[in-house]
């Protein structure tokens, strides 16, 4: 089958130019100098092929070139080597509005931005009132554009890129725009267009939402692409190597270090280090600790997160009711979750050890370990309830 979106060593390069506004004799003097220029590589020889009806997500630290990738493939950015090829109607959300016109109406720049896309004024009439009723703008449609806040703009620009029936949908971070209930409406329409065949290249932090809509990932580090295949493993390669640099989730590390933390295994239920563990089995994590002082009453405390920064759970010795008297010099403290009530995707792991009271955090690591969780049942969701059910006698 032959691939709707084709790259062959695809790159983009800028000129990196110095403060202020270049003059005449600030480019002569450049030349006389004979510098060598000052060149960026966006993306540098990126290849890859996406077969129709696929949804193949790109990931990155911020500045990694994912929104350059969709420029490239867009057409809105001319690559400086290679080609990428196209088959097929496109539409994209990467700057949604930006050719909206602020005096015109809302209602007025859809038939505008419409027309920018190529539809035909009477197709986007007949679709007005489906177009009016995604974008949820109600009587603000038919006001100026320059009084819609970032929000508006986003849900009017959604609205008419989805309503051109493209063959391949690009999209770039805009589902992080507006509220809960429109998200929730671009997500059913992305559902829906992968119903129907479509191909879509989807850019995104959230990186859930790329492991449940996409067939496969690319990891881009640096302008490469350095890593492709199924989203749960790009996106542990990711969490483990890059995440720290961008994204939703950001490492971080405080603390007096009274109590410092030295090393951090996690083991599943045989005891063998790994970072991929299985729903219902057991994680252990051995947190080996070093004490400059004695500590009395110490308290050992976890987080779970998401790989969208969503909170889980969290808890310390002092809630569970597992008192230290005291802490000093070496040791090890383990904490054990079996079964693992996790359910499939990739999670964060933070640590912290504070005083009794709470007043001094000897140390903490936060979003600092991270590790993926696969679920050999059919179980959808993103924990497991230890529900059950019976039938009561009747009457």
């Amino acid at each position: 089958m032959e691939p709707v979106i084709s790259a062959r060593q695809l790159g983009k390069c800028y000129r990196m130019r110095g403060l202020g506004p270049p003059t005449l004799f600030g480019a002569l003097k450049e030349t006389l100098r004979r510098r060598p220029p000052n060149l960026f590589w966006a993306l540098r020889d990126v290849s890859f092929d996406i077969p129709a009806g696929r949804t193949v997500g790109v990931i990155g630290p911020n500045g990694s070139g994912k929104s350059s990738l969709l420029g490239l493939v867009t057409g809105t950015i001319q690559p400086t080597r290679g080609a990428v090829r196209t088959h097929g109607r496109i539409s994209s959300l990467l700057e949604l509005g930006a050719g909206f016109h602020p005096d015109l109406t809302g209602r007025e720049n859809v038939f505008l931005n419409a027309a920018i896309l190529g539809i035909a004024r009477e197709d986007i009439r007949r679709r007005m009132d489906a177009i009016a009723e995604f974008a949820g703008l109600g009587e603000f449609l038919e006001m100026p554009v320059k009084h819609y806040s970032s929000g508006m703009y986003v849900r009017l620009g959604f609205a008419v890129a989805v309503e051109v029936d493209p063959d391949i949908l690009l999209i770039d971070e805009v589902l992080a725009v507006g509220d809960l209930a429109f998200q929730l409406r671009c997500l059913d329409r992305i559902r829906d267009f992968q119903r129907r065949g479509k191909t879509i290249l989807l850019v995104s932090h959230a990186l859930q939402t790329v492991e449940e809509f996409c067939h496969e990932a690319l990891l881009i580090h640096h302008g490469r692409v350095v890593a492709s295949g199924p989203p749960p493993d790009v996106i542990l390669e990711y969490i483990r190597h890059y995440m720290g640099e961008g994204g939703y989730l950001y490492t971080q590390e405080f603390g007096t270090r009274a109590v410092e933390f030295e090393q951090v295994t996690l083991r599943d239920g045989a005891g063998v280090e790994t970072g991929v563990f299985t729903a219902g089995q057991a994680l252990h994590v051995d947190i080996a600790y070093r004490c400059a002082q004695r500590i009395e009453r110490p308290v050992f405390g976890y987080s779970l997160k998401t790989g969208n920064g969503l909170y889980l759970y969290g808890s310390n010795t002092q809630l569970a009711g597992y008192e230290l008297p005291a802490i000093e010099g070496a040791g090890v403290i383990r904490l054990t979750l079996d079964p693992l009530p996790l359910l499939a995707g990739n999670f964060f792991l933070s640590l912290s050890v504070h005083s009794w009271d709470h007043a001094i955090q000897y140390h903490r690591r936060e979003d600092w370990y991270p590790f993926a969780v696969r679920n050999p049942t059919q179980e959808p969701g993103l924990v497991r309830l230890a529900g059950t059910w019976s039938q009561p006698p009747a009457g």
